[in-house]
């Protein structure tokens, strides 16, 4: 795989866009509700999720196993430092990292906002006189 086009910087890119978008497929029940209540959308909630979860964690895997272990003597074959693959670590750090952040940021943004236009709502029904009833309902 190092042998491509732009090389384990590619590799790096390529590797951390999946990651995040496996990240992404874990956490969007998060931020909506379920999808059904059958058996069967049950089952193809858990396969997705399944899904998502390794393509969050197997780039990582993959990464971490072209580095050279620390009790890796270095003739033996198998656990041999692949080349490339430091470069292609760095890359997915700053990918991840990088775009989780500006992904991160951006929900926050939009739920501040959510927040703040239900805060202003409410503040208008106050003045009316009509919040003031809905929050103590609410709160028996």
């Amino acid at each position: 795989m190092y042998d491509l086009p732009g090389g384990s910087w590619t590799v790096g890119a390529g590797l951390g866009l999946l990651s995040l978008v496996g990240w992404a497929g874990l956490l969007a029940d998060r931020f909506g509700d379920a999808v059904g209540t059958s058996g069967a959308s049950r089952a193809a909630d858990v396969v997705a999720r399944v899904g998502c979860g390794a393509a969050a964690v197997a780039p990582i895997v993959f990464l971490v196993s072209g580095l050279q272990g620390r009790n890796c003597r270095s003739y033996e074959s198998g656990c041999a430092y692949i080349s490339g693959t430091g470069p292609a670590v760095l890359v997915y750090v700053a990918v991840t990292g990088g775009l989780g952040w500006l992904f991160y940021r951006r929900r926050r943004a939009v739920l501040d906002e959510r927040r703040a236009r239900e805060r202003d709502r409410l503040r208008k029904l106050r003045k009316k006189g009509k919040g003031k009833s809905r929050r103590a309902a609410a709160g028996r």
